[in-house]
């Protein structure tokens, strides 16, 4: 017999403790090889003082080990926190988030009996960079940062997912109608990357009409890709329109490292009261296995598992009048004890699969040619009643140093020149810079002089963005009525 996995694992705040116990028990009664490394993170960490929730010997229990079962946990309200589940993914490089939503039909009630869906989440960008700053005193910036290798990881790893798994179709989502840089990005990679796999279907949603076909016709989709703020919504979606977030499970994969995880909360209101459902984190834990090739145990669990709902024994949360018998915490775990080696009989039973992804490549991609041409300059200002023209004829006023000023946008909207009064105006304008030449470019030294130009004349400038052409393609947005 080989040697046993070593998986680190944390109990977590609130309801942590109750599920991660039961969970276990199922684990090594169904005879799984692991062997625990227990660590303490999050609430109780974060009120020693640790920012982070996580110290650093419990850092390297995790990179050491490989493998990270985690209950959920509690950050602290208040300033000063950070999101420890962030940090984790982003920390270990957990790109892919894995979120199964499977209906459980007649058993857990559901308007949606034939959804078996699979959301893989990008992990490590997007608005989940948590890079903010108050600019003004009324106004207050987000930056979304989507990279080609991070879409790239993501997309490839949904494919992989297909393949290996068997399933038949691909779905991106994004919103590259507006965003047209950033999720046109996105969108863009999961073109190229989808002719890789000329076997698997494959199309493209809005998220808007997207996150509506996931609540009106969840059976209609297989395995949907998506960034990272558009991933957190739409698995809980499914989640729940499936029958309950509190089932849900997830796995976060790395290149070295992954981390299995419920997807609900810490629940600290029932915390103690034994009647939290474990199945979140004991399908999380089956995820796990699979992940470490013990398909066998994971398989025995699952099984196991869906016999115990489908004999109608249930937990407060999913208990309902076609239930034969309300259990708790660790009783429901005795149940699915009880029924290891047991298939359901109605509900479809699991068999996982015995294959390997292949290793997520980035493709080498040339270097494009980058070329300056402008400068968006961003001002604090709040004066002349915020006339988008009294500001223009200061800004034109000044010496160009041979740039122009071409547009003042408020919030993305185009103000000046030819604005429309009805415009409301924050105290935050972007002013656009280009060259006097028409389609020429520009250099530091050019806006370097033009911001000491608006300093000088008494206006804050609170932040610039360098504008660049990329072989030629525009690499900025235009404004809204541009």
């Amino acid at each position: 017999m080989s040697a046993k996995q070593k998986v680190t694992v944390a109990y977590g705040d609130g309801i942590g403790p109750e599920i991660m116990q039961a969970t276990l028990d199922i684990l090594f009664a169904a005879g799984a090889q692991i062997e625990t490394e227990v660590i303490e993170i999050g609430e109780k960490v974060f009120r020693k003082g640790v920012s982070t929730g996580i110290a650093d010997e419990s850092w390297e229990s995790i990179k050491k080990n490989k493998v990270f079962l985690k209950a959920p946990i509690t950050t602290p309200q208040g300033g000063g926190f950070k999101s420890l589940n962030v940090a984790t993914r982003t920390t270990l490089g957990l790109f892919a988030n894995v979120r199964p939503c499977r209906s459980f039909f007649p058993y857990v009630p559901t308007n949606h009996p034939l959804t078996d869906m699979v959301i893989i989440r990008e992990n490590e960008e997007d608005l989940y960079a948590g890079i903010e700053h108050q600019q003004t005193n009324e106004v207050v910036q987000a930056l979304k940062l989507i990279s080609k290798p991070g879409s790239e990881k993501i997309i490839r790893y949904a494919f992989e997912y297909a393949r290996v798994y068997g399933r038949k179709k691909v779905t991106c989502m994004s919103k590259d109608n507006i965003m047209k840089q950033a999720d046109g990005l996105f969108h863009k990679i999961f073109d190229e990357v989808a002719r890789d796999y000329p076997e698997i279907e494959n199309n493209h949603m809005i998220i808007d009409i997207g996150s509506a076909i996931i609540a009106d016709r969840p059976h209609s989709l297989d395995v949907v890709v998506t960034e990272n703020l558009y991933g957190d919504i739409i698995s809980d979606i499914a989640a729940q329109v499936t029958g309950s977030v509190g089932l849900g499970g997830s796995a976060n994969i790395g290149e070295d490292v992954a981390m299995f995880e419920a997807i609900h909360g810490s629940a600290p209101d029932i915390a103690g009261l034994d009647i939290a459902n474990p199945s979140g984190l004991i399908n999380a834990a089956c995820m796990m296995l699979v992940h470490i090739n013990q398909q066998s145990v994971a398989e025995k669990i699952k099984n196991a598992w869906l016999k115990t709902i489908e004999d109608g024994i249930h937990t407060t949360d999913i208990y309902n009048k076609d239930s034969l018998r309300k259990v708790w915490t660790q009783e429901f775990a005795k149940e699915v004890i009880l029924r290891l080696g047991q298939e359901p009989v109605r509900l479809r039973p699991v068999h996982y699969h015995e294959g390997a992804m292949n290793k997520i490549m980035i493709k080498k991609r040339p270097m494009a040619k980058k070329e300056l041409v402008g400068v968006d300059v961003f001002l604090d200002w709040d004066a002349d009643g915020r006339d988008p023209n009294k500001l223009g004829e200061i800004l034109r006023a000044l010496n160009g140093h041979g740039m122009m000023l071409s547009i003042i946008t408020n919030r993305g909207v185009k103000v000046f020149p030819d604005g429309h009064p009805e415009t409301f105006c924050s105290d935050h304008w972007r002013c656009r810079f280009m060259s006097e030449t028409d389609g020429g470019k520009v250099t530091h030294d050019q806006i370097l002089a033009i911001l000491n130009e608006i300093k000088e004349s008494g206006l804050d400038f609170i932040k610039m963005e360098n504008m660049y052409t990329f072989d030629g393609e525009r690499g900025y947005s235009l404004a809204q009525g541009e």
